[in-house]
């Protein structure tokens, strides 16, 4: 069954939130409050809305924030710290996990390529993978 215009809109909230505090400390009720849900029900209309979960999709987010501030110079303590990361090895180990490598030789590898390619085609070109729930 769709889902209605309204719930779409309470998911962009959700999901606007995210985008713009991913460096804060985000939770799944605080996100389900802010849709004006339940958690669990937020959860389940999350997903099937965006093809992945709150947590996932808050995640991702961090990792993409933190890969773009790695191309930029920032070491590794930093940008896990900038995107909402507390702690170090759960940065790397999430980073490692979406992007395919650590953050050090994320870093530490040149991307002449992308500096060369508009930043929102750079954005899509090293997005990493999301937590999909399919």
């Amino acid at each position: 069954m769709p889902q209605s215009p309204e719930t779409l809109d309470h998911l962009r909230r959700a999901r606007d939130l995210m985008d713009r505090d991913y460096a804060l400390p985000l939770d799944v009720p605080a996100m389900a409050t802010k849709a004006m849900m339940s958690t669990a029900h937020f959860s389940k209309e999350f997903a099937a809305a965006y093809g992945e979960t709150p947590y996932g999709y808050l995640v991702t987010r961090r990792v993409e924030r933190a890969m773009a501030l790695l191309r930029d110079g920032s070491d590794v303590p930093e940008a896990c710290l900038a995107v909402g990361f507390s702690s170090p090895r759960s940065f790397s180990s999430m980073f490692t996990r979406l992007a395919g490598e650590t953050p050090s030789s994320y870093r530490e590898r040149p991307h002449d390529e992308s500096e060369e390619l508009p930043s929102c085609i750079t954005a899509v070109l090293a997005r990493p993978t999301p937590f999909c729930t399919r």
